[in-house]
């Protein structure tokens, strides 16, 4: 029987659950705190302020991020790789999407923040174009060392700005859905078409019309 999560745990679990549904500027440590059935005082025992539970938010999309962009040392990536690899982006992009929705507000108000998330986008482009380049090793794709950073720049833009794209085009009290956001890495796919070696395009085809979501109410016409 799993141990019960303790009252830190659950202030986490609470706000970011808050935090995604409602908005993290919307949200205060009193309504943490309500949702919870706990006092204003035990929270601050926990967190002295939202900023603090937002970082520790951070810290775990982080960790799970890292893990997702780091391959292990000589590993040799195939097709059924890239899948598993957009599957799990998918699900660490949805249980963290209040970050990306908020974004610039939340640096905004959190230079320490700013810089942490910085220093985290330097490092996930470092990442990104390994992980592309051990695609062109293993011969299904075809890049040079300028393509494999062009690349890697343009998926960490939509990568990193998707949620906000949804935002802006659909409101500002959007509340997303996983289609939505499996869109999203149907775009990060589609930009890696050109680059396909022949024996993989099929697959690759098939991968798309998979992912492939309708956005009808966001087209301008």
């Amino acid at each position: 029987m799993a141990a019960k999560p303790n009252t830190r745990e659950r202030i986490l679990q609470a706000s970011l659950q808050l935090f995604n549904t409602q908005g993290e500027r919307n949200v205060t440590t009193n309504h943490i705190a309500s949702h919870l059935g706990i006092s204003p005082g035990n929270l601050y025992y926990h967190f002295r302020n939202k900023s603090m539970i937002v970082a520790e938010l951070f810290t775990e999309f982080e960790r799970r991020m890292e893990v997702f962009f780091t391959l292990p040392e000589g590993a040799t990536v195939t097709l059924e790789d890239k899948t598993l690899y957009l599957e799990r982006l998918l699900e660490i992009i949805w249980q963290f999407r209040f970050l990306h929705q908020g974004l610039e507000y939340l640096l905004e108000s959190d230079p320490e923040l700013a810089v942490r998330y910085r220093q985290f986008s330097q490092r996930s482009l470092c990442n990104t174009q390994k992980i592309y380049q051990a695609f062109a090793d293993a011969g299904i794709l075809q890049l040079d060392t300028r393509q494999v950073e062009t690349l890697s720049i343009n998926v960490w833009i939509v990568l990193s700005a998707w949620t906000q794209f949804l935002t802006t085009t659909q409101g500002t009290q959007l509340n997303l859905s996983q289609q939505q956001l499996r869109r999203g890495i149907y775009q990060i796919l589609v930009l890696e078409e050109g680059y396909l070696a022949p024996a993989y395009q099929e697959a690759v085809r098939a991968l798309c019309d998979q992912l492939y979501v309708p956005l009808e109410d966001i087209r301008p016409c």
